[in-house]
């Protein structure tokens, strides 16, 4: 954990973006992403140099829980910090946690909020923060910056599980699926979740997920997983940062690292146990029953009293669940 003294560095605006067609017509949002898209380059505010043990001993972490969590998600942070994100020695091997996070986007609530991740920082030695505004367009910067956090700071790490800070994670079964591949994560590529392939982007300009066609004039995005929870190797995560060089930054973060795989000749893959788009099942079964979790990796969108709530109950219910009852019906709904 390290605080950054000097004065902060300003990104100048692209005054020749107006000449973008269509600019005055297009969302405040998109105008704001637009008029700096070519700025990848930010100061810390808080490092977190040696959440690795310096670079040198980054290759004793096995597995880094890099979470993206806006300035006040504070409640979120506290529930990860107290289940899956807890920093433990699993079988032998180190698990470390950083939330990744910029500036709040209300000035009212900058110093406030700024006081309250480096109390965090303080207590916990777990925030990156970089001085950008905290928004869904920047998701894409907090994640090459983060990349490149990893190239510096924690190059020899093993493997990445790269998510929300809305997801629940069960981390007894990533690493139980990390060990059964075998493989050396810092030599080998791994990039799995929930791929989505032939995705059209969406074109109604009043969603957050805007994409005009003056950005990208294609049908269907290439191959990507969805962001809320990806698991990547060390090797990925540095392919990925070095093929981000290349490619102008894009509005939608999980879409523009398949691009990114993509310019790196790699390729996403989909895992069954990781379900972007939650859990969901029809009548009267309950979707928060924890044998359906009980062999899960991640679940997207939870509440924090949720992950306390199944954390818990996994503890509880680990040896007690049928599981190829509940498969069946898992199997059932996504058909």
């Amino acid at each position: 954990m390290a605080l950054t003294t000097q004065p902060p560095l300003i990104c100048k605006e692209n005054t020749s973006v107006q000449k973008f067609p269509k600019f005055d017509d297009q969302p405040q949002a998109m105008k704001d992403f637009l008029t700096y898209r070519h700025c990848k380059s930010f100061p810390q505010l808080i490092k977190s140099t040696m959440k690795c043990g310096g670079p040198n001993k980054s290759k004793d972490i096995f597995l880094l829980l890099a979470i993206k969590s806006s300035p006040g998600n504070y409640e979120r942070r506290e529930a990860i910090r107290k289940t899956w994100g807890a920093e433990e020695i699993y079988r032998n091997v180190q698990v470390r946690r950083l939330f990744l996070t910029g500036i709040p986007k209300s000035q009212q609530e900058e110093k406030r909020l700024n006081k309250l991740l480096e109390i965090e920082s303080h207590t916990y030695g777990d925030i990156l923060q970089w001085n950008f505004q905290d928004t869904f367009y920047n998701l894409t910067l907090k994640q090459i910056m983060f990349h490149q956090w990893v190239q510096t700071w924690c190059p020899d790490v093993q493997f990445i599980f790269n998510g929300d800070d809305d997801v629940f994670v069960n981390t007894f079964n990533v690493l139980a699926y990390l060990y059964s591949l075998g493989k050396n994560g810092r030599t080998n590529h791994l990039f799995v979740g929930q791929l989505n392939i032939g995705m059209p982007p969406v074109r109604e300009s009043y969603s957050k997920y805007y994409v005009p066609e003056e950005l990208f004039s294609g049908n269907l995005f290439l191959p990507y997983c969805g962001g809320g929870g990806i698991i990547m190797s060390g090797f990925t995560t540095q392919s990925i940062f070095k093929a981000s060089k290349k490619i102008p930054l894009f509005p939608i973060d999980d879409a523009y690292l398949g691009m990114c795989l993509d310019q790196a000749g790699l390729k996403p893959d989909n895992h069954e146990g990781m379900k972007t788009y939650g859990i969901s099942l029809s009548g009267s079964v309950d979707s928060f029953d924890p044998c359906y979790y009980q062999y899960m990796l991640m679940v997207h969108r939870f509440m924090p009293y949720e992950m306390l709530v199944m954390w818990n109950a996994l503890q509880i219910k680990r040896f007690g669940c049928k599981r190829n009852t509940n498969s069946q019906k898992l199997n059932k709904q996504k058909q």
